[in-house]
């Protein structure tokens, strides 16, 4: 079975890669990831070369059902981020 890489896996990559500090590792991933968030909230979609898209999609509130019950129910309207993993990364994996 694979391993989940984790937020705490990745600054310490950092951490090796880089030869800085955990903290220091921890505020870079850290700023980031703050400001992949604050792009998406604006509105804007985020590209990372060779890894891909992140972007943000709206959905219309809809009619579900509640698949034990049977019972009808509105889904409200939301938005969701979506993410498009690039070219290269679609070769890598496959």
């Amino acid at each position: 079975m694979t391993k989940t890489w984790t937020r705490n896996d990745i600054i310490e990559q950092i951490q090796i890669e880089m030869g800085i500090s955990i903290s220091d590792s921890s505020k870079i991933f850290e700023e980031i990831i703050e400001e992949v968030l604050l792009s998406l909230e604006e509105g804007n979609d985020v590209k990372i070369s060779n890894f891909g898209t992140f972007s943000v999609k709206k959905k219309k509130s809809r009619i579900g059902r509640n698949p034990k019950t049977g019972v009808e129910k509105e889904i409200t309207a939301r938005n969701v981020i979506s993410f498009y993993p690039s070219k290269s990364m679609k070769i890598k994996i496959s």
